[in-house]
């Protein structure tokens, strides 16, 4: 039977580093106002372009599909990067 490897059985694959408490708390709050500004601003471009018409060109189309890719990510990317911060490790278990 095969067993399932994990990282402690292959020393150092994965280096680590004592981060200061105040860096993670740093990173935290800067991820976050990254997540905020990049919720609203993302979404103020997708509800003008739906309610200007000069604003739907084809050209326009790509600016919309950026937007709405980089809105999904502050917005499912942001809150766990920002909750790992706080709690200093990776909280979410090995699935997530």
């Amino acid at each position: 039977a095969s067993q399932k490897m994990t990282v402690q059985d292959v020393p150092r694959a994965f280096p680590t580093v004592d981060v200061p408490d105040h860096a993670h708390y740093t990173i935290g709050v800067v991820i976050l106002i990254v997540g905020i500004t990049g919720t609203l601003g993302n979404f103020l471009v997708f509800y003008a372009f739906c309610r200007s018409r000069s604003l739907q060109t084809p050209a326009n189309i790509l600016i919309i599909n950026l937007a709405i890719s980089d809105f999904l990510m502050s917005i499912t990317q942001s809150p766990v990067f920002f909750t790992s911060s706080l709690y200093k490790h990776w909280i979410f278990g090995e699935k997530g």
